[in-house]
């Protein structure tokens, strides 16, 4: 049997084990894309890359808040509350409050709410305390994101005690690390993870295989996990609203392609994805959204912090990317996107000059103001048979040597601790 463990609103939770006094109010945790990036004071940035999964490094400030409600963060000298909702506590949600809704129209539906910055560190630190305590009690676990985990019981429990098991395992985690979980368990992954749905809050739920076809019957294809905005649109264009209906109609999915074939086996919950104890990442990228600005030397500038902060985390991996994209986001939601791909050893100053000309290659409202900016790498030298180009090697061998220097800088003394002058 394969198990899906998820921590229960992750971060209120994690919040609530540094403030009891917490539990059982109406929290939420809140942000404005850590614009401090930008800044042009030295915020004693770190990262961190201790967890493993699907989701993006992690960078930490230190003068991280630490008051009872931290709304007066999110308010701007004009009066008008800011920031957008990352998650919020069951409390909260009773009143209709949900994740990516305004700060400001969670305290309309909900004015006595708790707002909170994300902390992080402590989320991190959390999950990674977590992943070490299943490890001791399950023999083939894989990190699935920050706040979940797949487990393989096949050799370890019978079928027959995976119940018991997993709600022993629940209340060991809730009693040692003070996080409540919910666990699913099936004979396959994506089974196992839709019933940890239907079991949540703090509850387990165990689906054998002469179960699958009772218990997907009835829920909304929406509710399965892979099955996002676009894909729903499009079985929905067939007349397909629930997982009963996908199982009924094989013949559609059968002749198509490949993926379609697997998704129909994974709703089905016959499809043998195995657990992955140690991902290998593919790509990694990072993007923020601010308010809109019109000067491009001032685009230019977050984009060469960006690459800065991405550089870094690329150089502590230590892989070498070869594919690079940018994405501009633009007021009235027009968007521009460029791709380059270049066989280099990697450095900062190749990095930040890559990422240049890609913006200039992006930008095609020069008169629209910029929203949001993105840059992604992928392809890296260190998973594939790719050789890096000869012509520039020596001077890129210089320029990788000293970025080796500096990352040994900023890890001791922080992220801002050499920056490029056109940041400031």
């Amino acid at each position: 049997m394969k198990i899906h463990i998820d921590l229960d609103c992750f971060f209120v939770s994690a919040e609530r084990i540094l403030d009891p006094s917490l539990e059982g109010k109406a929290i939420g945790i809140g942000g404005r894309s850590d614009q401090h990036i930008f800044s042009k004071q030295d915020t004693r940035q770190t990262m961190s890359l201790d967890n493993r999964g699907a989701f993006v490094m992690s960078f930490f400030q230190e003068n991280s808040s630490s008051s009872t409600n931290d709304l007066n963060a999110f308010i701007d000298p004009d009066g008008r509350i800011r920031g957008i909702l990352t998650t919020s506590s069951y409390e909260a949600r009773a009143f209709g409050i949900y994740t990516g809704c305004t700060i400001n129209e969670a305290l309309q539906k909900c004015p006595h709410i708790i707002i909170k910055k994300p902390n992080m560190r402590l989320y991190q630190r959390l999950s990674h305390e977590l992943h070490n305590f299943l490890c001791l009690r399950i023999p083939l676990l894989e990190q699935g994101s920050i706040d979940e985990f797949y487990g393989d019981l096949d050799g370890w429990v019978e079928d027959e005690d995976v119940p018991s098991f997993i709600k022993a395992l629940q209340d060991e985690v809730h009693e040692k690390l003070k996080l409540p979980v919910s666990i699913g368990a099936a004979k396959s992954k994506y089974t196992a993870k839709l019933a940890t749905g239907m079991a949540k809050p703090y509850g387990t739920q165990t689906i054998y295989p002469a179960e699958v076809d009772a218990f997907i019957k009835d829920i909304p294809i929406g509710k399965f996990p892979g099955i996002g905005g676009k894909t729903k649109a499009n079985l929905q264009g067939y007349g397909l609203q629930t997982l009963g209906d996908i199982q009924n109609a094989k013949s559609l999915f059968l002749n198509r392609t490949k993926s379609t074939w697997e998704l129909y086996l994974r709703v089905c919950g016959i499809d043998t994805t195995p657990i992955e104890k140690e991902h290998i990442r593919k790509s990694i990228g990072i993007s923020r959204t601010f308010d809109p600005i019109r000067s491009r030397e001032e685009a230019k500038r977050r984009l060469t912090i960006l690459s800065r902060h991405l550089g870094f985390a690329i150089i502590r991996m230590g892989v070498i990317p070869t594919n690079f994209t940018l994405e501009i986001a633009y007021e009235l939601r027009y968007k521009g996107k460029a791709a380059i791909c270049e066989n280099r050893l990697f450095s900062d100053k190749f990095f930040k000059d890559t990422c240049q000309r890609l913006f200039e290659e992006a930008d095609n409202f020069p008169s629209l103001h910029i929203i949001r900016i993105g840059i992604s790498t992928s392809q890296f030298t260190a998973h594939s048979h790719r050789a890096l180009s000869l012509v520039e090697f020596e001077a890129d061998q210089e320029q990788h040597t000293l970025t080796q220097q500096s990352k040994k800088l900023r890890e001791k003394y922080g992220l801002d601790a050499l920056r490029w002058g056109s940041e400031i």
